[in-house]
């Protein structure tokens, strides 16, 4: 993999890619001295605190996959980690999972309080909208910026990770059927992440080949990125992941090893993992570092 990686492993390609989104994010973020600081403060502690970064590096994966400039990507890849951290914020609270600790410190709502965290996590949703119509948001012509706002906005609401969430709330302590599974999480997780791919392809200027590669792909990968968490769920550890460990299983959450069972679980992500890999053979080298990054989800331990 690394001499299709130009000799560089995907790590490498990680740490400097998240070093790109990490300065854009404080760049587009308003700044914690702006009145009312409070909430500024707020936004920025929950959006700075780390992470994997995974969607917009994928957004930012996706455009080079596709020939694509990272400026181009870049608007869109704040906006959706703008987006993913308004909905960690709110999944905290105690109205919802409940969680005290987030990417290894407290959460958003126990250090500003409950009304200030709601409060943020609805200026970071507005602001990743202000983000995409910036006009300074690079050079990505008008049709395709609309599409890149229709994509996420889909992504994000009712009928993508909003209502997935609805169905994960509403299933807490039943036992869900394989279908009503899988499509709570092609929306909680999967409607996010293969978004994601998608916008990235959009600003690098992808044909629809490309893009219905990259489509099939991101929802591969996007349910056995979950499947996985809920096996870290089960056997991973607080420190490793920075939040709570077994935290599904206390709330009788509905998740892949519980309907499906451990070991099934663990071989159903292998192999979609396989099938997201197959479906970048359109892209040739151009999905090189896709398909590392598909062999690192089925490795991560947090």
């Amino acid at each position: 993999m690394a001499d299709l990686l130009a000799g560089r492993t995907l790590a490498d390609i990680m740490a400097e890619r998240r070093t790109l989104v990490e300065a854009a994010l404080a760049q587009w973020l308003p700044g914690a001295e702006v009145p009312p600081a409070t909430i500024h403060e707020a936004m920025r502690y929950s959006v700075l605190a780390g992470g994997k970064r995974l969607r917009p590096m994928l957004a930012l994966f996706g455009c080079e996959a596709v020939g694509g400039r990272l400026d181009d990507a870049m608007p869109a890849a704040v906006a959706l980690e703008l987006i993913h951290t308004y909905s960690l914020v709110h999944d905290d609270l105690p109205a919802m999972d409940d969680d005290d600790y987030r990417r290894g410190r407290p959460t958003c709502h126990k250090v500003y309080g409950e009304a200030v965290a709601i409060l943020a996590g609805d200026a970071l949703l507005t602001h990743a909208f202000q983000v995409l119509a910036d006009p300074a948001a690079g050079g990505v012509p008008a049709p395709r910026r609309l599409q890149i706002v229709a994509e996420i906005a889909s992504a994000a609401g009712s009928v993508g990770m909003v209502g997935g969430q609805t169905m994960d709330i509403q299933a807490e302590g039943q036992r869900l059927d394989p279908k009503t599974l899988l499509a709570l999480h092609a929306k909680k997780t999967g409607a996010l992440l293969r978004a994601s791919l998608r916008v990235g392809a959009l600003a690098g200027g992808a044909d629809e080949a490309a893009l219905a590669a990259l489509t099939r792909y991101g929802e591969r990968l996007g349910l056995a990125f979950q499947i996985v968490d809920d096996i870290l769920d089960i056997e991973g550890n607080s420190a490793e992941m920075g939040k709570t460990a077994g935290s599904d299983l206390r709330k009788k959450k509905a998740t892949y090893p519980a309907v499906f069972g451990l070991e099934t679980a663990r071989r159903d992500a292998a192999r979609l993992l396989r099938e997201a890999t197959e479906a970048l053979g359109l892209l040739g080298e151009g999905g090189a570092v896709l398909a590392a990054l598909a062999e690192y989800v089925g490795k991560r331990r947090s």
